[in-house]
């Protein structure tokens, strides 16, 4: 890995906008792009130059995904592109990480303002189009400009909440790169990582919400992405340990605690763990750390009921107090403030014995209720028993990448991570996001194992993008939960139908058979059918060790239906 003190230039010089551009993103660290060609030919040829990684893809939407999921895994922006008539293909990507506050830096071209309103050849004005799904939007218009544009652009991307950002290079294929100019594509390394700065929370807050934490009989923290994005995930589980206080965690937060420690109850919210809704909604107190307080996090601001007493962290004071009345709000970093804590309230003994022996036992109910399930033998295969195998197998720092609808309901509920080094990333509400983003999550750390789960449903929006994984060496391993059909829609349909399933009904979510693992060794990649519980194991264990992109195609039970939020 690069160490990102070391800057490649400073020195202000006549030189292209592509040689600046490609020297710039060399110095913050970017070791691949993403893209659709053709756009900014000149500075990816420039940035061959540096060993940058350009892997062109099949489609602009995949190529956002793969920069998101390269930005989540790295923890500092992932780059995309595509040319101007492929950007509103590329905004669209974009919502996934709008979504889920992931720092990823969007390069689009753009018409020539002498062309506008002439019926130019595709054209079409892009730019409203990123408004709501970039922190910042701007024109490179002159050349001259890229140098203090593109690092505004990460300035912005990793600061507070992160989140994306956008610029257009004139020209279709943002040919404004071939321009020379004045340039000084020198970099300021504070802004290459998540966090660039950590505000740190008033000492006075900080005592003010341990009182309250001490002082509360049923305590929970309710841990989000900020966590994770802060890197105060030791800080988290310190603190529940040092005050005796049960963690239920957010999607994006499912990585920031072990799901097999003593104190973790599960996910809460929507795509859920029962174990985690009722614990949360019998509690007291709710501190939420790094959490914005979302829908999927609360169930729609049920859990808990808005009436709960609550503390607040988040780096972004916008979002304090935005659902939840607020007896602490702390505006500063996760790490900070988790650390703050820990100081303030030194050594202390185990307690709350009762309020943990009741978490303990929401948590075991929950399993005794699904473990029918999750060892089940049955063919065709239960998505419960996957999750049950991936949780058991994959290995110790693997990064687990899931996709939304009903896998990212399988797995908030029925898998747990097992070490501190397992890495969890989900998709924020986007279908076909995590199989392009698992390549993303590879790219950014190729000695790590990452593991993709997906639904057919979801595997079919991008598959063609397994080729792009065997030409470029992405050796990732996507497990498909093969049901043939999207059956998180059934009960949907049923109620359309008068409450029961039709034939014309059930044409609605369904597919024809498909053998994926054919599919994927046409490709070039290593395809493996599983048909019975007993081949999981044996399948993961060999896709792991390939040496390249391997996809399992697992038969699985269409009646299987997950289990909705319990309030």
């Amino acid at each position: 890995m690069r160490r990102f003190e070391a800057l490649t230039v400073n020195v202000l010089g006549v030189m292209t906008g592509a040689r600046a551009l490609a020297e710039m993103l060399y110095g913050y660290g970017v070791t691949h792009v993403f893209m659709v060609p053709a756009v900014l030919r000149r500075t990816l040829a420039e940035l061959e130059r540096f060993g940058v990684r350009r892997i062109h893809t099949h489609g602009e939407k995949s190529a956002a995904y793969m920069a998101d999921g390269y930005a989540r895994m790295a923890g500092r922006p992932g780059v995309c592109m595509a040319q101007a008539v492929g950007a509103l293909n590329l905004a669209a990507g974009l919502r996934d990480a709008h979504l889920a506050n992931s720092p990823v830096i969007a390069f689009t071209g753009g018409r020539t303002p002498d062309a506008a309103g002439k019926g130019v050849y595709q054209e079409v004005d892009d730019l409203p189009a990123f408004v709501n799904v970039t922190k910042f939007s701007a024109v490179v218009d002159d050349v001259e400009r890229v140098s203090d544009l593109v690092r505004r652009t990460f300035r912005t991307a990793v600061s507070g909440r992160p989140g994306p950002v956008h610029l257009q290079f004139l020209g279709n294929e943002g040919q404004i790169d071939l321009d020379e100019g004045d340039l000084d594509p020198s970099v300021d390394t504070r802004f290459a990582t998540v966090p660039p700065e950590r505000p740190l929370p008033d000492p006075h807050d900080v005592a003010a919400a341990l009182d309250l934490l001490d002082r509360a009989e049923r305590p929970v923290l309710v841990a989000g992405g900020g966590v994770r994005a802060s890197g105060a995930s030791g800080e988290l589980v310190a603190v529940a340990e040092r005050l005796s206080i049960p963690v239920a965690t957010s999607l994006n937060g499912k990585d920031t605690i072990p799901g097999k420690h003593p104190l973790c109850v599960g996910v809460v919210g929507t795509y859920s763990r029962s174990a985690a809704n009722r614990l949360v909604n019998q509690a007291d107190l709710v501190c939420f750390v790094g959490s914005s307080t979302g829908s999927m996090t609360t169930h729609f601001w049920r859990v808990p009921p808005p009436t709960t007493p609550a503390i607040q962290i988040d780096i972004d004071p916008e979002m304090l107090g935005r659902n939840y009345p607020l007896r602490v709000a702390i505006p500063a970093d996760a790490h900070a403030t988790l650390t703050a804590l820990l100081e303030q309230a030194g050594p202390r003994s185990p307690g709350r014995d009762v309020w943990l022996d009741s978490a303990r036992r929401e948590v075991a109910v929950w399993r005794e209720q699904h473990l029918g399930h999750l060892e089940s033998d049955g063919m065709p295969i239960r998505p419960e028993r996957i999750c049950a195998d991936l949780t058991a197998l994959v290995p110790d720092n693997a990064c687990v990448v899931v996709d939304t609808g009903h896998a990212g309901m399988w797995m908030g509920g029925m898998f747990d991570t097992r070490t501190p080094d397992q890495r969890y990333l989900r998709s924020a509400g986007h279908l076909g996001w995590a199989f392009p983003a698992a390549l993303g999550a590879k790219c950014a750390d190729p000695d790590r194992p990452v593991v993709c789960f997906t639904g057919d449903a979801g595997f079919w929006y991008h598959m063609a993008e397994v080729e792009t994984a065997v030409r470029w060496g992405i050796n990732t391993v996507t497990v498909v939960n093969n049901n043939s059909s999207g059956n998180q829609s059934a009960r949907g349909f049923d109620r359309a139908y008068g409450g029961k399933q039709t034939p014309e009904g059930r044409r609605l979510w369904t597919f024809a058979d498909v053998d994926f693992a054919r599919l994927a060794e046409g490709m070039g990649a290593m395809g493996i059918r599983v048909e019975k519980p007993s081949e999981i194991g044996p399948a993961l264990e060999c896709g792991l060790a390939a040496g390249r992109p391997a996809v399992i195609d697992v038969v699985t039970d269409v009646d299987a239906i997950a289990p909705l939020a319990v309030v």
